[in-house]
């Protein structure tokens, strides 16, 4: 993938050695039956069970060394990396357990593969479950491990990411200025426990998750409260994007919540909620993961600027090589998109939303 522009890979996934992070794990969480036969994670969810073909080459685990060569091979200059089991990590319920998981998954990936490679960044697992802890394991992760921010579940937690009880975890992402990012993947109870069908829980699902919490994290101010933090939005797409900002507004000036106390977000008409996120999205607090062949992206630039899109390749996931490259082909080819506009997407964005020299 012989290149001229600097791209970076703003969602690509690591498989999870899960003996190597339990190895990690405090001695009495390592014993435990469950944990040593299945590792600390939970399952995504039961829609992932199904049967289905993928393209050649992909859901192949690349490990470090593959991971390497596929930026060789790519030419990219850089790629930030997601987990893939831990996606559902949100629905630990034992908050000791999900302590003691985010920091030997945080630990694992800081040794094996931020070490080997300057190329390799990735986002840290807090345990939202206890927010002290996570606030703590935050500034860990980012101060002591180089880590990039943190991926905040998109779906299992008892409370959606806007409550205040999280707040504690914000006050220190916004004093660290790193990026939080949603990263859709998990996708139980969104209507979707019955869809036989996974190509349509897939399609729905990463989408849905995105959404929920995109919009409870803006009602509830939590944008304004906390203005260094970045906040990312990915694998769902840009459609979930037009959707909110088509229906959100509206709705708000319906139903604008009584707000005695200030705990929503500063605005009382649906003008001035559109303009909010305008502007969450023009000065670099709000970021998007997109593929490069997305219809609506011309229209999503022409709206919004290019300057919350971040390229993701999802390698290894559903992807391969050849896919991957025909969605930057397709960008790169797109006569509607500038050529400044091409190489933010690809790169500048990812650089920005995450805090890449």
């Amino acid at each position: 993938m012989d290149q001229k522009i600097n791209i970076i890979d703003g969602d690509g996934h690591v498989f999870e050695d899960l003996p190597a992070i339990v190895r990690r794990m405090p001695g009495q969480l390592r014993e435990s039956a469950f944990v040593r036969l299945l590792g600390p994670f939970p399952q995504l969810d039961h829609l992932h069970h199904g049967a289905w073909v993928s393209l050649d080459g992909s859901f192949q685990d690349p490990g470090v060394a593959g991971w390497r060569a596929f930026l060789d091979r790519a030419g990219f200059s850089a790629a930030v990396m997601y987990p893939t089991i831990a996606l559902a990590y949100g629905r630990l319920t034992d908050p000791d357990l999900a302590i003691g998981a985010c920091q030997a998954y945080n630990d694992w990936i800081a040794e094996d593969y931020l070490a080997a490679d300057p190329r390799l960044n990735a986002m840290a697992l807090i345990p939202m479950q206890d927010p002290a802890a996570a606030a703590a394991e935050l500034e860990r992760a980012v101060d002591k491990l180089g880590l990039k921010g943190a991926m905040l579940p998109p779906t299992g937690l008892p409370l959606l990411l806007g409550a205040q009880e999280y707040a504690r975890v914000y006050e220190v992402a916004d004093a660290l200025g790193c990026a939080l990012a949603v990263h859709g993947g998990a996708h139980p109870d969104l209507g979707l426990n019955h869809q036989q069908v996974f190509a349509g829980t897939h399609a729905l699902g990463h989408p849905f998750a995105i959404t929920i919490q995109a919009v409870d994290l803006i009602l509830h101010g939590v944008f304004d409260r906390y203005p260094r933090v970045r906040f990312g939005f990915m694998e769902g797409g840009l459609a979930w994007l037009l959707l909110l900002m088509e229906r959100l507004p509206g709705s708000f000036s319906a139903f604008t919540p009584y707000d005695p106390t200030g705990r929503y977000i500063k605005a009382r008409k649906g003008s001035e909620v559109r303009q909010l996120i305008r502007d969450y999205m023009d000065s670099g607090r709000l970021f998007v993961g997109i593929e490069g062949d997305e219809d609506a992206l011309a229209f999503g630039i022409a709206q919004y600027g290019a300057g919350p899109f971040v390229f993701s390749s999802d390698f290894p996931h559903e992807v391969n090589d050849a896919s991957i490259q025909h969605e930057i082909d397709e960008l790169l080819g797109n006569p509607t998109i500038s050529a400044a506009d091409k190489a933010a997407i690809l790169g500048g964005n990812a650089a920005r939303f995450y805090g890449l020299g």
